[in-house]
């Protein structure tokens, strides 16, 4: 069973990849694939996380900062940026979330696929789907 995540917020700018349409005249900039492995469900200092929005940023951290990667993981050229890491945080944090996605997201052992919207290469929602 599938469980989506909308998240919308300011984020910075990244270059768009795609010209797909989605409300509100927003483009799909990026989208990727990943696994929540144990790795990420760990801070980088080893704590416990207890958010979906957290675990979710960090397996980017992971992916871009760290070169800690599940098999299957996608890359993406949007997250590489820090900032846009910490927007999207907030993006998942502020959205709407069903109790069992946010609970398998924490729990991990989980597929997601995330999608970035915006305009003109800056970011302003994110989708996550769960798997």
């Amino acid at each position: 069973m599938a469980a989506l995540i909308v998240a919308t917020c300011p984020a910075t700018s990244a270059v768009s990849q795609s010209s797909l349409g989605w409300g509100s005249g927003e483009q799909l900039l990026d989208e990727y694939v990943a696994y929540i492995g144990r790795n990420d469900v760990r801070s980088s200092e080893g704590v416990r996380l207890t958010e979906a929005w957290q675990v979710i940023r960090q397996d980017r951290a992971n992916y871009h900062r760290f070169n800690i990667r599940d098999r299957g993981d996608q890359g993406d050229g949007f997250f590489a940026n820090a900032n846009n890491r910490a927007a999207m945080e907030r993006m998942v944090r502020d959205g709407r979330m069903s109790h069992s996605a946010a609970r398998a997201v924490v729990q991990g052992d989980v597929w997601i696929k995330v999608r970035i919207y915006g305009r003109n290469g800056r970011g302003q929602s994110v989708e996550v789907t769960v798997n």
